[in-house]
């Protein structure tokens, strides 16, 4: 019996350690590593029982071949040799016919670590496939930070001890930022206010002083008429911003409009409530504004975190300890060399471009472009995930199509694959580990061997290279070279370390990168953009977001109990999660005749969908939530809230618009 440590692999900030006791050949505990300098041991009730997942029954433990129709989920085992054939196969088939462009690579946030999820890129690079535009959870936000911002890094998580007011807008902490969730808890025992700005906050009301629900897709019509107030009252540090930004005083002429009655009669925020926060905000010294993705998600995304982000420095709260933006890219970084994981040096044509949000489209054949006829899903789960689910079906139910899926349980896109390859858990491979919500670095290695004939996401690409005959030997690497090649060949992030913190990561584990400064302004004119005149729209201002013709705003919230589509396999967490709910405010349920618990369908021009609804006041008037990813089977329908997103995308990082969407909801 001995332990060892281990990194939290999923779609997480923090990327927690861990600490696994095993045998050998089973991991028997799962406990928070103390000495990861960001969790410092907190990690989530998911986390605690990682085991029930990883020695599940339900895993699949051996390459499986379609017997059924598409969708049906029957399967029949067979040999790592006659699914490498079977795949290579259809490859070159379809290099031969239809040429590259209708192979495409499809992943996402399954798993986090830099070689399994960026490791495939290699092959398909060699291979001259699509390339995956990657936009689907935050990607407008970071464009519409970096667009004020550039590189400059926000604030890291553990400097919120600093801030001395707490703005959390669009974030859900509790499933989102647990490690943080401490440190408001302490602030609110110190006397510091925390207010929640959010469409949905049931989850978050009660850690919050304050809850001001605004209409989704209108957080930008607040931040300018808090600016507006700022402005007219003193309290903008003009200092500062005439010092340190470009365009403040044209951008201050623009305010006048923007008065808190105009944003009042868009965001369903009362007058007198954006006053009084505004001069809150102003009298703070070090106010933090923790910004989640949520009010990123819509058309006009990019613009109104951009717009948050202006706002954030109005009273030149970025030059003090604690002060400014949390949520964004902290800095730190680079880490290591991507590209020795990449290698884009392979490509030897120019690739056709997929965006990630559109892959029904893709699926169905874009303007200009040949229907894909490949399509390899790994780390990904599209079905219950990605906009449009009646397309993407309707995409993978075509038996043109050629799919293989890397997974680990039966997920509903699995149930359309040709040929699902057995996946592994992140004790059972080795990895780094680059946090994308702080300033640290890790490594782990692996704990256990894989059960049954079980495959990492590295493995299955180099044997799949090598049975299409590619020759480099970039594919005859394991993953514990690729991880010393990277340690070996450090970026500016980890250049400092020292030979302790050097120690930890040959042998596992996780070290803290120090803090940037936040006003060592990382744009190419040495100072904040609040004028911006790369952009197409260099001044900033509100616009709508896509919206739609029903009369209710859809917004899909995170469940603490679940992520994303993970855990799903955990009966556990998903009972405790409970139904596939529909929230919606009292005064909109009863001008349906909707009570608490009844069954109802949320429909627009996508499709409709079945939920039970959930009454609470702590949701914004005319909107409803989505809470959680389901799977079908938990659908009274069997249609998930994907069915009822668009594929349209934000105005800037061309993301995805899952929450600028509109239903109507009706007792089933």
């Amino acid at each position: 019996m001995k332990t060892c440590k281990t990194i939290c692999p999923y779609d997480c900030p923090t990327s927690c350690g861990l600490v696994v006791t095993t045998d050998g050949q089973s991991i028997l505990k799962v406990r928070g590593d103390g000495d990861d300098p960001v969790s410092r041991g907190l990690i989530c009730r998911k986390m605690q029982r990682y085991e029930k997942s990883i020695h599940s029954p339900d895993r699949i433990l051996t390459p499986l071949k379609r017997v059924g129709d598409k969708g049906e989920g029957r399967f029949a085992p067979i040999s790592w040799d006659e699914a490498v054939d079977t795949i290579t196969s259809r490859w070159k088939q379809a290099l031969a016919e239809t040429g590259p462009e209708s192979i495409l690579p499809f992943y996402y946030s399954g798993v986090m670590s830099l070689i399994q999820r960026n490791g495939g890129d290699a092959l398909f690079n060699r291979m001259g496939a699509c390339s995956l535009v990657k936009t689907l959870c935050a990607s407008a936000k970071g464009a519409g930070y970096s667009s004020v911002m550039g590189k400059t890094g926000c604030l890291d998580p553990r400097e919120l001890k600093h801030s001395d007011l707490f703005i959390v807008w669009g974030s859900n902490m509790k499933a989102t930022r647990l490690q943080s969730m401490r440190d408001l808890a302490k602030a609110r025992q110190q006397g510091k206010r925390v207010v929640l700005i959010e469409s949905y906050g049931r989850e978050m009301a009660s850690y919050c002083d304050q809850v001001v629900l605004v209409t989704p897709g209108t957080d930008g019509a607040l931040a300018l008429a808090m600016m507006h107030v700022l402005l007219r009252e003193g309290l903008v540090d003009k200092e500062f911003l005439q010092r340190e930004a470009v365009g403040f005083q044209d951008f201050a002429k623009t305010l006048d409009t923007y008065t808190p009655a105009w944003a009042e009669g868009i965001t369903g925020v009362p007058a007198q409530t954006i006053i009084e926060l505004a001069r809150e905000f102003g009298a703070a010294s070090a106010p933090a504004i923790i910004l989640g993705s949520g009010n990123s998600r819509h058309g006009n995304g990019g613009m109104t975190v951009r717009l948050i982000t202006i706002l954030s420095a109005f009273t030149g709260a970025w030059a003090r300890p604690g002060g400014g933006l949390c949520g964004c890219n902290p800095g730190g970084g680079p880490y290591v060399d991507m590209t020795r994981i990449t290698r884009p040096d392979l490509r030897s044509n120019t690739a056709r471009k997929v965006n990630i949000n559109m892959l029904a489209s893709a699926l169905g054949g874009e303007a200009g472009q040949a229907p894909i006829r490949c399509l390899h899903i790994y780390a990904c789960n599209p079905v219950g995930a990605v906009a449009n689910q009646e397309g993407i079906l309707r995409g993978m139910s075509n038996p043109d199509l050629f799919t293989v899926v890397h997974e680990r349980f039966m997920t509903d896109t699995a149930r359309y694959a040709d040929i699902i390859l057995p996946a592994t858990f992140s004790v059972e491979q080795s990895d780094c580990y680059s946090s994308y919500g702080y300033c640290s670095f890790g490594t782990s290695f692996k704990v256990i061997p894989a059960p049954g004939e079980c495959k990492s996401n590295w493995d299955i690409f180099c044997l799949l290279a090598k049975a299409m005959g590619y020759q480099e030997s970039h594919f005859d690497r394991s993953e514990e070279d690729l991880v010393k090649e990277l340690l070996g060949n450090p970026r500016q992030g980890l250049q400092g370390l020292s030979q302790e913190e050097w120690d930890v990561l040959r042998t596992g584990g996780v070290v803290s990168i120090p803090f940037v400064d936040h006003t060592d302004w990382q744009t190419g004119a040495g100072k904040m953009l609040i004028v911006n005149d790369a952009l197409d729209a260099p001044m900033p201002h509100y616009f709508a977001n896509h919206g739609g013709t029903q009369p209710l705003h859809l917004v899909a919230a995170p469940s603490s109990e679940t992520l994303n589509s993970i855990f799903l396999e955990r009966g556990d967490l998903v009972d405790r999660r409970g139904a596939m709910a529909l929230v919606m405010h009292p005064d909109d349920a009863a001008a349906r005749g909707i009570v608490d618990g009844d069954a109802v369908l949320a429909f627009n021009e996508q499709g409709e969908v079945a939920f039970c609804a959930s009454l609470t006041p702590l949701v914004a008037r005319g909107t409803v939530a989505a809470v959680g990813v389901f799977q079908t089977a938990r659908s009274a329908n069997g249609k998930l809230v994907n069915t009822l997103h668009h594929e349209r995308l934000s105005d800037m990082g061309q993301a995805t618009t899952l929450n600028d969407n509109t239903v109507e909801v009706r007792k089933a």
